[in-house]
């Protein structure tokens, strides 16, 4: 690889591995500039593809974005580049989340090679609102996939007894509330949150906000779900559950979608909670990161994963996910893993919709 500069094609290629990632609701809530001669490549949220009802705080835009970062670290591996990483470079450009300065020299990101073997996984790893089997993960793969997390920063834990169960109804909670329940925003939560329960509810005078628009806003059904880019298509819901006590989102919330079926879920589904110690924009891109490199080690191992955030969208319900012993940490994603269809692939926008290349 030329070490001067990388080339327009080969960016392309960087950015449409990097907007393979997950991100809530598939809203894809990133925008990527490159320099001229393509020497740093910028990661910008996009505000207009955010949810301001389940994540008034942008911390899942950041998570989604931490995800793409770190698709784009695994492809620039992949290409044999080194790369040197800072996130917020700007603290007058909040929006600004990332530079990647491209064919670095001197202290560039390390890792590169352990990078590099999780490429394959790129484009596999499909969220998979499936069922899975009861089987359970090795004490190996839970070592391997904490160890993944830990490496972004990040710590993974999976709750069992009590606590399992704690995170179950907490994640129906949240599913029920989006059904049925409004959103008081008063409610707390936000950059720097953790330290003290939210507050909220009694005595607050702002009007609170439907919880369902941004869900509706980003579900795609019937012609729609043919054509569009983004969005979750009504071709990857899943089944509808009907039993097992796995906490996959209904995204039909209600709504008949011809051909749909029904299926039992496992009934001892295997969860993982992704947690950092402060909870700042930096540490939701650092969970980001650490969430992704999870589930491209998971991916390459066979395993299937979803995506639990019903009760992560509440921030009275969030809090209580928290370690049980210390309390420590702030819980960034609930994870599923196990074993089954690796799901279907949603739409991703063209990449020449995400990618600027600054004039000269």
């Amino acid at each position: 690889m030329d070490m001067q500069a990388a080339d327009d094609l080969t960016v392309t290629a960087l950015v449409t591995d990097a907007i393979a990632a997950p991100s809530m609701h598939n809203a894809q809530p990133w925008r990527f500039s490159c320099s001229p001669g393509c020497r740093t490549l910028r990661l910008w949220a996009d505000p207009e593809r955010a949810l301001p009802q389940a994540d008034p705080d942008d911390r899942a835009l950041h998570i989604g974005c931490g995800a793409a970062l770190f698709n784009l670290r695994v492809s620039a591996a992949h290409a044999g580049l080194p790369v040197r990483t800072t996130l917020l470079p700007d603290p007058e450009r909040p929006a600004l989340l990332a530079a990647v300065e491209l064919a670095a020299e001197g202290e560039a990101d390390g890792g590169t090679e352990r990078l590099r073997r999780l490429h394959p996984a790129v484009h596999e790893r499909h969220t998979s609102r499936y069922p899975f089997e009861e089987t359970g993960l090795s004490a190996a793969q839970l070592t391997a996939l904490r160890h993944a997390a830990e490496q972004e920063g990040a710590t993974l834990s999976f709750p069992v007894g009590w606590h399992l169960q704690l995170v179950l109804e907490l994640a129906d909670e949240g599913e029920l509330r989006d059904r049925t329940a409004v959103r008081d925003d008063a409610a707390g939560g936000g950059a720097g949150a953790g330290t003290d329960p939210p507050a909220g509810g009694a005595g607050d005078d702002r009007e609170p906000a439907p919880a369902r628009p941004d869900l509706a806003q980003w579900t795609r059904i019937g012609a729609a779900a043919e054509t569009a880019d983004d969005g979750v298509p009504a071709y990857a819901f899943g089944p509808r559950r009907r039993g097992g006590r796995a906490p996959v989102r209904d995204f039909a919330a209600g709504t008949e979608v011809p051909g749909r079926e029904t299926a039992a879920f496992e009934s001892h589904p295997h969860l993982a909670l992704l947690s950092t110690e402060r909870d700042r924009p930096e540490d939701w891109l650092r969970a980001g990161q650490a969430m992704q490199r999870t589930l491209l080690a998971a991916t390459l191992d066979g395993l299937s994963s979803s995506f639990v955030t019903q009760s992560l969208e509440w921030p009275e319900l969030r809090w209580p996910l928290r370690e049980p012993v210390s309390g420590h940490g702030l819980v960034q994603m609930v994870l599923r893993f196990g074993y089954g269809p690796r799901g279907t692939a949603t739409p991703r926008r063209p990449v020449e919709e995400v990618l600027e290349f600054d004039p000269a």
